[in-house]
């Protein structure tokens, strides 16, 4: 991989992580079209990108919540169990539910981590839920309240929502698609619904992240399509870059609109990518899936 197919990497995660469209399958698409892989610890560096930029975006209510978390945990109001887990302070209960919603995905990443690495990164796959989960976004966006707020969430929502990030392993899901699928079901707003998968994101896609790039590093130097820490760093900023933007455009697009473009978008693209495969022009499973 040279220095502008890293970029152009750097540029596909920023422009689809947030949006319900499926960063892993981009990348998987774009990755077969130029017949490179990326690789595992490219792939999670440039991740780290995206996540500083929601890290950036939400500093304030990050800290807020960190700080009443804590508070609330060393019996700030109250030394009972149901004080230590927020009952008096919303943003606290917060804490907890990004906690309860991450469970779901760490657990699936523990015990399915071979077959994500390998049968489910088979394209033919990422097609099928691409539709799917497009059509289940379209269908409940359409079809459900939109009355409940970020403040009104409970830890069975938390769980709920948890299980729709974990769905997000299989490429073509979309994490964020997964999220806000399951909260618009709940009969979350939109905007809700968002800001719900960002920060729910943020412990599952920076604990991910760090795992990945500590067990890809010692075979870096082995992996011929690592292009280099120049590039990946280049890459990196471009993912932060780019993404900070799209979650202010993104925050905006779905106060104001329904998710239907990107649905139409996922169906298209689900399309698009069956005909590659069907024409032979891009292989169902990469090498690394294959081995």
């Amino acid at each position: 991989m040279n220095f502008f197919q890293a970029i152009l990497f750097g540029l596909v995660q920023a422009l689809t992580e947030y949006f319900p469209v499926s960063s892993s399958a981009h990348i998987r698409i774009v990755g077969a079209l130029m017949g490179r892989d990326p690789g595992a610890a490219f792939t999670a560096i440039i991740q780290f990108g995206t996540e500083f930029a929601v890290l950036l975006y939400f500093r304030r209510d990050i800290a807020r919540i960190l700080t009443h978390w804590f508070g609330c945990l060393t019996g700030k109001d109250g030394r009972g169990w149901h004080e230590r887990m927020g009952s008096e302070d919303r943003d606290a209960a917060m804490g907890w539910y990004i906690i309860i919603g991450t469970v779901p995905i760490v657990i699936a990443g523990l015990l399915f981590q071979k077959s994500i690495e390998t049968n489910l990164r088979n394209l033919w796959i990422t097609v099928v839920v691409l539709i799917l989960f497009g059509l289940l976004l379209d269908y409940f966006d359409r079809h459900s309240k939109q009355n409940k707020t970020i403040e009104q969430m409970t830890a069975k929502d938390a769980a709920l929502f948890g299980i729709g990030q974990m769905l997000a392993l299989i490429p073509g899901v979309s994490r964020s698609g997964g999220t806000m699928t399951f909260g618009r079901a709940l009969g979350y707003t939109r905007e809700a619904a968002a800001r719900v998968s960002f920060l729910m994101a943020i412990p599952a896609v920076f604990g991910a992240g760090i795992l990945e790039t500590l067990k890809s590093l010692k075979d870096i130097n082995a992996d011929a399509n690592f292009p280099g820490w120049g590039a990946t760093i280049c890459a990196t900023i471009v993912s932060f870059v780019v993404g900070y933007l799209v979650i202010i455009a993104f925050l905006k697009i779905v106060s104001m609109f329904s998710y239907r473009a990107f649905v139409v978008y996922r169906i298209g693209l689900a399309i698009l990518v069956a005909i590659l495969l069907l024409a032979g022009v891009i292989p169902a499973v990469g090498t690394a899936a294959a081995a």
